[in-house]
């Protein structure tokens, strides 16, 4: 009896935490195809880019989650439970958002880069007919 509300904590925190990354990660995905397109020129390499980064979303997130599941403490009343659960929904949280900002501050310094670089230099010398068969080393 004296841990009678830890299967039920354990239920609510797994289907929060699961719920919540795979709506974040969806939100994420969706709005930020458009940012990626930004950051990089072609648009293959912004979904392909986009997709990645929702699989290591899942993973870092969902690894993180799982990992501070087990609980030290008892919750042997419901307001013991329901603090139990509130708080680590709460390092949950806090944790996907850090995540998110730092995914936000690379791509910015990326697509900041990108944009602050010069355009290419066009081609000055035209190679002739001769020199592309190597008659010009000769």
């Amino acid at each position: 009896m004296e841990n009678s509300f830890l299967i039920g904590v354990y239920l609510s925190y797994s289907v929060a935490a699961v719920g919540l990354t795979v709506w974040l990660a969806r939100t994420l995905f969706k709005n930020g195809a458009i940012f990626l397109e930004d950051v990089f020129s072609e648009q293959r390499m912004a979904e392909a880019v986009n997709r990645l980064l929702v699989v290591g979303f899942y993973m870092l997130n969902l690894g993180y989650a799982f990992l501070i599941f087990k609980t030290n403490g008892a919750a042997t009343t419901r307001i013991e439970a329901v603090e139990l659960l509130v708080s680590k929904l709460g390092i949950l949280l806090v944790s996907l958002g850090v995540v998110h900002f730092l995914n936000i501050f690379v791509f910015w310094r990326i697509r900041d880069r990108s944009k602050s670089q010069p355009p290419p230099i066009p081609p000055q010398v035209a190679i002739t007919g001769a020199a592309q068969q190597g008659d010009a080393w000769a």
